[in-house]
């Protein structure tokens, strides 16, 4: 059966989740901007990016991942952003004392809404210059929908931990006033972060705005939250395991979900911020909690320092 989605028409500005290549920032030019035949290329005036997008995940072993790389590779083009290797995504949650944001995940809720400093690339070579991105993500029924803004890390910093109105662009203020409300009326604060090392593809022709991407070796910590600490992660996903994420904005092509069918993938509602919360026992295990046979492999700890 061809799994499809009524079609939504995505914001001004449209992006996939990753960042801008260099030299495609707003004030570009034509050609740099236009030089990502992925289309993930910053092209819009407005310095607030957002998009809607159906997602489905998935968790595969090693073996599984290795195959499907060779089949996402004959479809798809990889993403110019990550080369052969893929990149670092690293990123900081907030939420309350209460984790009302992991609880209305765990709960299913049908809106609700999270809220993250995220990092692509390299997390040691993080400085207060260093471009991130502050982002809202939220859930309306089966669409996702993230927003975001570039600013350098120590104004992120002082939007979300020091909850100042910091210099923004006239077209960010809307989402600058959102987050200080998230912040200030629900006192969030930093509880949790993840980093992996991700492989992305991106549809081409009929399958234009098809995203796939394959994470490994998910890590998370509890506490010193600076993305370029030098401080210990620990694995919170079984080394052996792999998620896979498809997100598309309109629909799913065939030959996906066949190729899901063939390689008896199944759908998760594995969340890694939630996760993370979880491992570390910040919550009790829910029944979404991914767990290793052997507990001590998927918990032991890996070093920042040998980290990228």
């Amino acid at each position: 059966m061809r799994l499809s989605f009524r079609a939504r028409p995505a914001p001004s500005g449209a992006i996939g989740d990753e960042p801008p290549a260099p030299g495609a920032g707003p004030g570009a030019p034509a050609t740099a901007r236009d030089t990502d035949r992925a289309g993930h290329a910053l092209r819009a005036p407005s310095r607030l990016h957002a998009f809607n997008r159906y997602e489905i995940k998935y968790l595969v072993d090693s073996a599984a991942a290795r195959a499907l790389r060779d089949e996402f590779a004959a479809r798809m083009d990889l993403d110019s952003h990550g080369g052969t290797g893929g990149y670092g995504v690293w990123s900081v949650y907030y939420d309350t004392a209460r984790l009302r944001f992991y609880w209305e995940k765990i709960e299913g809720l049908r809106f609700r809404r999270k809220l993250r400093i995220r990092h692509y690339g390299d997390r040691r070579t993080v400085t207060d210059d260093t471009t991130v991105y502050v982002e809202i993500k939220q859930r309306v029924n089966r669409v996702t929908q993230k927003r975001r803004i570039a600013l350098p890390y120590r104004l992120a910093r002082e939007l979300c931990d020091g909850r100042v109105a910091v210099e923004h662009d006239e077209s960010q203020r809307a989402f600058v006033q959102e987050v200080l409300e998230l912040v200030s009326g629900l006192d969030l604060r930093p509880v949790a972060m993840t980093g992996y090392q991700r492989e992305a593809f991106v549809g081409r022709d009929a399958d234009a705005g098809l995203r796939v991407t394959l994470d490994h070796r998910v890590r998370g910590r509890d506490r010193d939250f600076h993305l370029g600490a030098d401080a210990e992660n620990r694995l919170i996903v079984p080394a052996k395991l792999s998620v896979v994420e498809i997100k598309a904005n309109e629909r799913v092509p065939y030959w996906l979900t066949d190729l899901a069918a063939r390689s008896n993938m199944s759908v998760v509602r594995m969340s890694k911020y939630c996760q993370s919360v979880e491992a570390f026992g910040r919550a009790p295990r829910s029944v979404f909690h991914v767990v290793d046979e052997d507990p001590a492999a998927g918990l032991s700890p890996t070093t920042v320092t040998s980290e990228a």
